[in-house]
């Protein structure tokens, strides 16, 4: 059951929310940011991309199918914190181990209740993402606030070197048989060796690779192009991530060092660096895309998918002229680029999550189209399938 305990919210702008407590008591720091998925807050909360982040769920009633074994994205949860309005007292669901509350409390993550989630994605709407503190242990806001005002900012902060795996390894697991994703090959298809480079990856998309013909070998963020290029990889995967891609200077080098030399698809803050490895500039938007109801134009195709996303950077469009890479794909919320290829290097990336977990499955296509790149060495229009039944 939720803790009686008062807990804070405090705002590096002074604005304080007060709550009640649940999850570990203690205190986190960290940007305070958004997700409006109505569900898959699990995933959300083992997705390392959220280091360093607190998160609000919009959604008013949090936890109500409580914890699994299957979903976690990760060994452990990374955000700092959770803030929700309501915390279901009642766990039903026939794939449940445990309640949230419990799950956060073991893993060490403060949690918040009871506040006026509206009122607070409103201030970050409308003057944007903003460092905060949540503590259900000093419970004084002006001790708070100082904590707030002295959190490190988002802006040039390497977190990879945080998340990334310290020792290199395989992976082997597709997805599980009762939650298919729509995403596979033929029993019996050839199966290509990639390297994939995690600056703190899912599991769902390891998952999504071996669906389509991958064995995927996981290296560290800090793994040199060569030491890449002597596996002789049909292809190279480059991860989601949290923090500034900017930041990370050792992976944009092996990433430029890898373009035209080998197959090369992004995920997120792949996507990103693979825009700066190839000259481009990103940029920290106002509050960020996370959730899985986005809307993004695919150029070639002219279709729209409804997308699961989570990032606080976006690439630059303007900046992609004379780096050899093209948009392919734009937010329609903001007009933000969503996706860059290029046929003569053979890479191509997309700021948003085809591997879902959570949110849709429109753009799981996408590691098909991964696959016929390696298979034909052909950057090919993206081709969705049929949904799974």
């Amino acid at each position: 059951m939720t803790s009686k305990k008062p807990a804070l919210l405090v705002l590096a702008d002074g604005t304080t929310f007060r709550g009640t407590a649940f999850g570990a008591i203690g205190e986190r720091t960290g940007e305070v940011v958004f997700n409006t998925s109505m569900s898959g807050y699990q995933e959300i909360a083992t997705d390392p991309s959220y280091t360093g982040q607190i998160v609000c769920l919009t959604y008013p009633l949090i936890g109500n199918y409580g914890v699994n074994l299957e979903d976690p994205e990760s060994a452990r949860p990374w955000i700092e914190g959770l803030i929700v309005r309501e915390l279901s007292p009642v766990v039903s669901n026939y794939r449940s181990s445990g309640d949230l509350d419990a799950y956060l409390r073991a893993a060490g993550i403060v949690g918040i209740e009871g506040i006026d989630t509206r009122r607070l994605v409103r201030r970050l709407r409308v003057d944007g993402c903003v460092n905060g503190i949540l503590s259900s242990g000093d419970v004084d806001p002006a001790s708070l606030l100082r904590k707030a005002k002295a959190a490190p900012d988002m802006n040039g902060l390497d977190l990879v070197k945080v998340v990334s795996t310290a020792t290199s390894s395989a992976w082997g697991e597709g997805f599980p048989k009762d939650l298919p994703s729509g995403a596979s090959v033929p029993a019996g298809a050839k199966r290509y060796p990639v390297v994939a480079m995690d600056f703190g990856m899912k599991r769902n998309i390891l998952r999504g690779l071996v669906a389509n013909g991958f064995d995927p070998w996981v290296v560290p963020a800090t793994t040199s192009a060569a030491a890449i290029l002597e596996r002789k990889p049909a292809g190279v995967f480059l991860s989601n991530g949290p923090g500034d891609p900017a930041a990370v200077t050792y992976a944009i080098q092996t990433i430029k060092a890898l373009l035209g030399k080998v197959p090369v698809f992004g995920i997120c803050l792949g996507h990103q660096m693979m825009a700066l490895a190839a000259g481009a500039k990103t940029y920290k938007l106002k509050f960020g895309h996370r959730g899985g109801n986005q809307p993004v134009l695919d150029h070639d195709t002219g279709k729209v998918e409804i997308t699961s996303q989570n990032h606080g950077f976006a690439v630059d469009v303007k900046s992609l002229e004379r780096t050899g890479f093209r948009a392919t794909h734009t937010n329609l919320n903001d007009d933000t680029n969503e996706g860059i290829a290029s046929e003569a290097l053979g890479a191509f990336a997309v700021q948003y999550h085809p591997e879902a977990a959570p949110g849709p499955h429109d753009a799981v296509h996408l590691f098909g189209r991964f696959r016929r790149l390696v298979e034909t060495g052909k950057l090919t229009p993206a081709e969705p399938v049929a949904a799974s039944k």
